[in-house]
């Protein structure tokens, strides 16, 4: 009887360290559910996060509430948005009855659809599939935070952080920059969560920029598409493409007819309008794998070339300036798009 009971006990115990933690709470990985177990790392990110004794805390995530305690004891207050009601109901439990109770607010909810209230800085360990929405839906937020601490997956934080020339320079990286400074802080292990991850992670800070950029934010999402749908290749070839030329010929009659109708230019300045719909970097990765030459993909464009017509001509006379005909998107630099940006709306060529 009790070598029975050993058989059936023994795979019990051999599974609880991979799939439970502290109250018999089971982590689910198809959730992204990736409890931070090292404390000299929790200590690390709340002490890279500055926080101040005044400040109130958004943490994303907290789990089991490893994180929200430091974050308790460092700040003011810790607003923690949980979507498992049995994270939320154990995170009650862990500080119910103590001193820190009194300045913990448990959202449950999915952040996503959430209306965050005021903070001043957000902390958070994240599903790593929300990482580019939840990223700008924080961006979009008012008033604009201090900064945002973040545990992204490596990749992605590489992303964000990528330069003008770097291999992962990207769409997310032009979109991030242009409204936040972001750096890189710790590199994470996979080691360091229960259950371990697949991949490695990393720490960002992102700051919001203060004041917003001017730009006309339709704009610049519909120009930025554009040059990043091939990085590599050069922009002369890209806007020779018979799709973009064509897409761009029909913006431009368009706000050609609207503005002989109404005596007045659509393309202004928009600052209020939602930044969160930048977040979609799916097509990035896809976009990077195209290795054509700039030749084979002018073979797209012969039909075109046999007679260039107006409007390319003035596409073409646009990006001969400062020769962007030759420069490629993954070496621009932010201050480059924005010019070339304003160069096409200054010659009545719009993306919107």
């Amino acid at each position: 009887m009790a070598g029975g009971k050993f058989k059936k006990e023994k795979p019990k115990s051999a599974r609880a360290p991979s799939n439970h933690y502290q109250g018999g709470v089971s982590f689910h990985k198809s959730k992204g559910q990736h409890i931070l177990k090292n404390p000299l790392l929790v200590d690390a990110i709340v002490q890279k996060s500055g926080i101040k004794s005044t400040d109130v805390i958004l943490e994303i995530g907290p789990g089991t509430g490893n994180l929200t305690k430091k974050l308790l004891e460092a700040g003011k207050m810790v607003i923690a948005v949980e979507l498992d009601p049995r994270m939320v109901l154990e995170l009650q439990r862990r500080f119910q009855g103590t001193p820190l109770s009194s300045r913990l607010k448990v959202i449950q909810g999915d952040v996503l659809k959430t209306d965050l209230p005021y903070f001043d800085i957000c902390v958070a360990n994240i599903p790593y599939q929300i990482s580019s929405p939840l990223t700008f839906k924080l961006l979009n937020h008012q008033p604009a935070f201090r900064c945002a601490i973040i545990m992204f997956q490596k990749e992605f934080a590489m992303r964000l952080v990528a330069q003008p020339g770097d291999t992962l320079y990207c769409r997310l990286s032009v979109n991030t920059q242009l409204y936040a400074r972001v750096f890189h802080l710790l590199k994470v292990g996979k080691n360091n969560f229960r259950p371990p991850p697949k991949v490695d992670s990393s720490v960002v800070r992102i700051e919001p920029r203060r004041p917003r950029p001017q730009v006309n934010l339709k704009e610049w999402d519909g120009f930025i598409r554009i040059c990043f749908i091939r990085k590599n290749k050069t922009l002369g070839s890209i806007f020779r493409m018979k799709n973009v030329l064509s897409m761009l010929e029909k913006n431009y009659k368009m706000l050609q007819a609207l503005q002989a109708s109404q005596k007045g230019s659509l393309a202004g300045v928009d600052n209020e309008m939602d930044i969160s719909g930048l977040g979609d970097d799916k097509d990035d990765q896809s976009m990077d794998l195209d290795d054509r030459t700039d030749d084979e993909m002018d073979m797209e464009d012969v039909g075109a070339d046999s007679e260039v017509s107006e409007f390319k001509q003035k596409v073409l006379d646009v990006l001969k300036e400062r020769s962007f005909c030759e420069k490629r998107s993954s070496k621009l630099s932010q201050e480059e798009f924005l010019y070339l940006l304003s160069r096409f709306n200054m010659a009545g060529i719009h993306f919107s």
